[in-house]
């Protein structure tokens, strides 16, 4: 398996963006916002609303369960050849994530199920600190042109 870091030579690393927030509901904003902006500039603005979505929950999930005072968040956005793939990293390795069923009156629990619904994988991977928690959409090639 490869690192976050490397594609493998049939999926080439085309675009990649990172940045570290402090974990601040102001920064899930910020980060939602580039990321959609960043997908629409590579050429993909119809997946831009599913990666903000995507940021917006796994960041959002790195806020509350992952985050640590004085710690920063990091969100990276890659473009591969076959996907468009979302990172969040944050310093909590010992807390993993999992679905779980909300009820009805309770504020949380949907966010990694709206990220199963919309993304065509997910996972955790660990660090030597923290976790990185991805999902990637695939990107199928466009159709051609009629000549």
């Amino acid at each position: 398996m490869s690192t976050p870091a490397e594609a493998p030579r049939d999926n080439p690393l085309l675009q990649e963006d990172r940045l570290d927030y402090t974990p601040t509901a102001r920064s899930v904003t910020l980060a939602r916002r580039r990321a959609a902006r960043l997908v629409s500039a590579w050429g993909h603005p119809h997946r831009a609303d599913e990666v903000a979505l995507l940021v917006s929950e796994l960041a959002t999930n790195a806020l509350i369960h992952g985050s640590l005072r004085g710690r920063l968040i990091r969100v990276r956005v890659v473009l591969t050849g076959a996907a468009l793939r979302v990172e969040v990293t944050d310093p909590r390795g010992e807390r993993l994530p999992g679905i779980r069923a909300a009820e009805r009156d309770e504020c949380y629990g949907r966010g990694l199920p709206i990220v199963d619904g919309i993304a065509d994988r997910w996972g955790v991977e660990p660090r030597s600190v923290g976790k990185t928690v991805f999902a990637e959409l695939r990107l199928t090639p466009r159709p051609r042109a009629a000549a």
